[in-house]
């Protein structure tokens, strides 16, 4: 097997990405600001030592960015560094590489803006409406042109990962689980929003799938890992007070701005392309990742 860099490996998807990859036989390195070890920490902005990581690589999967839409509409300067330039630097030096590695990108649903039409085929027109969308779809484009160029790219969507503790506290599900194991209100920003959300075991599995048909040297079309469920922010609020037992109560307020509000997506080329199909229920994810929040908190008491 050859060596695979993974951009953002101590987040939420890379940590569980790793496992996956490693128990597939790959080999690894992984480059990311919050990694344990010296030699896997850096900035993917410090093309220096974005040159060192890409260096004998034959696969690079690439998850580091700003992955929080709240934060790029604040940060947007940060966004584009990171998301963008950030990219494309790396996409140049596969290119300048002797190895020339693949490079797999993760896209995100909010490339689609508010679609029009449910559920989401992997065709349907790209319409971001805010900072992050809009980045990640310059990085599509990016990908695109370095493929034109002789690079083999492949392009994943995804939608409202979830499931490990690894992630933003301050992201949908686990700011609803911890707030229901604390009792605290669940605060609901636009109850009727209704989003597709995928385990991050799931997605795990379908991009160590891509990986495989990337070093099988297959051409792949952009691709959902997205569970094809929609569940509403009031359904979900609801559904976590009840997997965790919470006798929380739920504040409501608006959708922001720059929120998208509805999505669904469709993985039926997934299953068709990469035999992949969701195998982890919300409730099960939920009640996965609430015993996970309990077993964290009773040893930090003790």
């Amino acid at each position: 097997m050859g060596l695979i860099l993974v951009t953002g490996g101590a987040g939420l998807i890379g940590t569980t990405l790793r496992r996956h990859l490693v128990a597939a036989g790959h080999r690894l390195r992984t480059l990311d600001t919050r990694a344990v070890e010296l030699t896997s920490r850096g900035d993917i902005r410090d093309t220096a030592r974005l040159r060192e990581a890409v260096a004998g690589c034959d696969g690079i999967v690439h998850l580091a960015a700003v992955a929080r839409v709240a934060l790029a509409e604040c940060e947007p300067v940060l966004c584009e560094a990171t998301n963008v330039d950030a990219l494309r630097s790396l996409l140049q030096l596969a290119l300048e590489s002797n190895r020339r590695p693949w490079v797999l990108f993760a896209s995100s649903r909010e490339v689609y803006g508010q679609p029009s039409v449910l559920p989401v085929v992997e065709d349907a027109p790209l319409a971001p409406i805010n900072v992050y969308g809009r980045s990640k779809a310059a990085g599509e484009h990016l990908c695109a042109e370095a493929g034109r160029a002789g690079l083999r790219t492949a392009i994943v969507r995804l939608s409202n990962v979830y499931g490990s503790m690894h992630d933003h506290a301050d992201r949908v599900i686990p700011a609803f689980v911890q707030a229901a194991l604390a009792g605290r209100p669940l605060q609901v920003h636009g109850a009727e929003s209704a989003l597709d959300f995928t385990h991050v075991d799931d997605v795990a599995d379908g991009l160590t799938r891509v990986v495989g048909a990337l070093t099988s040297e297959r051409i792949l079309p952009p691709t959902h890992l997205t569970s094809g469920v929609a569940t509403s922010l009031a359904e979900l609020a609801a559904l976590v007070i009840r997997t965790t037992g919470s006798s929380a109560v739920t504040e409501q307020t608006p959708a922001r701005c720059f929120d998208v509000t509805r999505f669904l997506g469709d993985s039926t080329r997934a299953r068709s392309l990469l035999g992949w199909q969701v195998t982890t229920s919300l409730e099960a994810g939920l009640a996965r990742l609430a015993a996970e929040f309990r077993a964290t908190s009773e040893v930090s008491v003790r």
